[in-house]
């Protein structure tokens, strides 16, 4: 399965434009923004969790990360409330479930392989009052994780990356524009191809994710089951 796999490409998924699948376990759904792979794939998705859904227990050959958007996560490490930012990394492993339901955003199979380290860290949602600040998550050679809080009426420019470069809004709405404008809600999710700076107009006050994505293996990887 191949799903808007040419990096070369800028492309986008916005909220309207959602396709929610059954996953191979009941009661977990998700929306595939990027893939390379069937069940075994790199992966960019939406991952629902309805209530009382659990996930069988597997490792992350190239590892995790993800943000809690709504509800509860928890895992055999612990319970993650929404605007948490978790990191596990290649060779570990968990058994996901969530009792009130939740929903994520999850990246699968995107680390180098000797980036060991493991986090939940809670994302700051306060927003300035103009302009827009930037707080790094985390940084490993050519991967750069980031959250960007923006007050209305902010231009948000940020220079070309020799990597590919993907941006999430968590909250507020933002304009962005390429051969046409388009308005990102929450949920939306765009990826530019390296050497495209990623400029936007912030029109209400907005929370982001955005990472520099090295290709890291996306043509092949070693196995795991993935979220």
């Amino acid at each position: 399965m191949r799903i808007r796999a040419d990096f070369d490409q800028i492309v986008h998924v916005l909220p309207e434009d959602h396709e929610w699948v059954a996953s191979p376990l009941k009661g977990v759904d998700r929306v595939m923004l990027d893939r390379i792979g069937d069940e075994v794939a790199v992966a960019t998705s939406i991952v629902r969790y309805a209530k009382g859904a659990t996930f069988s227990a597997h490792d992350h050959a190239l590892g995790e990360e993800f943000v809690v958007l709504d509800g509860e996560f928890g895992d055999d490490h612990g319970r993650y409330p929404p605007m948490t930012y978790v990191r596990n990394p290649p060779g570990s492993a968990h058994v996901p479930f969530s009792d009130p339901g939740c929903t994520i955003f999850v990246k699968l199979r995107q680390f180098a392989e000797d980036d060991q380290r493991q986090c939940a860290v809670s994302i700051q949602t306060s927003c300035p009052e103009t302009g827009w600040e930037v707080d790094t998550l985390h940084e490993y050679q050519g991967e750069r994780v980031q959250v960007i809080r923006a007050a209305p009426g902010s231009h948000v420019r940020i220079a070309a990356s020799y990597y590919c470069r993907e941006l999430f809004v968590l909250s507020g709405i933002v304009s962005w524009q390429t051969e046409v404008t388009r308005t990102l809600r929450p949920w939306s999710w765009f990826r530019l191809m390296p050497g495209h700076p990623m400029r936007f107009i912030v029109e209400e006050p907005a929370v982001l994710f955005t990472k520099t994505r090295p290709h890291f293996n996306f043509a092949t990887a070693a196995l795991e089951q993935p979220e």
